[in-house]
């Protein structure tokens, strides 16, 4: 099997078609395009341009300013817990990227929520203290933080 090299280019010195791969790439996944075809007359490309370098160039993102949180929390197993937990997120402007919950052990479940706490309006602690306020809470507190 052929070894594959890659390389990290800064983008201004590359051919326009590159961005433009890209930019349609970035059309299907987010939605925006619902196929190649549309995609790629968005980007102002030819299909077989697409086709040729689709799997061959990606995007390079180090997003340093995309901070995460990590809360985990211990719930009373009863109705509207988490949904109070989710809406407290929602009020700060957390992004939710993922949700893990044990099942309940003793009434009491174990919660983990990772956010993307970039677009937040309130302080870190503000959240923890809101989401200590919520009945149901047993405790709560900050995991890994990037």
């Amino acid at each position: 099997m052929e070894k594959v090299n890659y390389y990290l280019v800064n983008a201004s010195i590359l051919p326009p078609v590159y961005s433009k791969v890209i930019e349609a790439k970035n059309y299907l996944a987010s939605g925006e395009a619902s196929s190649t075809s549309q995609a790629v007359k968005m980007a102002g490309i030819s299909r077989s341009a697409y086709y040729k370098y689709k799997d061959s160039i990606f995007e390079y993102s180090t997003d340093s300013n995309d901070e995460t949180l990590t809360i985990n929390a211990k719930l009373k197993d009863n109705a509207g817990v988490l949904s109070a937990l989710m809406n407290e997120l929602y009020k700060a402007g957390a992004n939710i990227l993922s949700v893990s919950q044990s099942v309940p052990v003793n009434s009491v479940a174990d919660v983990s929520v990772t956010v993307r706490a970039t677009d937040m309006t309130v302080t870190a602690q503000v959240l923890i203290e809101n989401i200590k306020s919520i009945k149901g809470v047993n405790s709560v507190h900050f995991g890994e933080h990037k």
